[in-house]
């Protein structure tokens, strides 16, 4: 895309759970893209400290990562005292072929069965946002959030004390905005547009 940046600026919601989970065991019920982020981490199918669930997608591989069975597996150790992370708990996510169901369903479905909390890792999580300025050495209120997701991105990114611009791409919908009663700093049709924007209005 053309941006610019160092390795070490970069910062990936599975990155965090490998640092977060760190000594844990841990049943994780992630997209296999996911698990090159997760290394280091002692991934077990049973008797663990953890259970963390990542993203889902529409491939062949993730219908069996929630499947029944691992999600019954996941109950059962949380049930017997292992803790709940989830690198998100969005509700839907963006394709080309239009909205599919996100991993926050899993997540909110272990939460009621087990009547645990899950500690979210990622976006809208002030600790994921903090990491994120501590990466670059920036400071909150100098620093613009660019996303197109109003609830992970622009309230999460105001909450940390962050600016925000919305961008009409991927997950944006008008309607979404308006009813919302969340304003963003600027929207714009796309992150090319963002220098321009900001040189006019920063």
């Amino acid at each position: 895309m053309d941006i610019e940046l160092d390795d070490d600026e970069l910062q990936t919601t599975g990155g965090v759970a490998a640092k977060t989970l760190r000594g844990k065991r841990v049943l994780a019920l992630t997209m296999p893209g996911i698990l090159d982020d997760l290394d280091g981490l002692q991934l077990i199918g049973m008797n663990a400290d953890a259970v963390l669930v990542g993203g889902a997608d529409e491939g062949e591989e993730t219908g069996r990562v929630f499947s029944y069975l691992n999600l019954n597996r996941a109950f059962l150790e949380l049930e017997a005292g292992a803790e709940l992370y989830c690198l998100h708990k969005n509700r839907w996510w963006q394709t080309s072929d239009g909205p599919r169901l996100d991993a926050g369903a899993f997540v909110a479905g272990l939460e009621y069965a087990s009547g645990t909390e899950a500690t979210v890792l990622g976006k809208p999580s002030p600790a994921y946002f903090g990491a994120a300025l501590e990466a670059v050495d920036a400071d909150a209120e100098l620093t613009w959030m660019v996303g197109d997701d109003l609830e992970g991105d622009i309230v999460g990114g105001q909450r940390h004390g962050m600016r925000t611009i919305l961008v009409r791409t991927g997950k944006f919908r008008p309607d979404e905005v308006e009813g919302s009663g969340v304003m963003p700093d600027g929207i714009v049709s796309s992150i090319a547009q963002v220098p321009d924007w900001l040189e006019r209005n920063g």
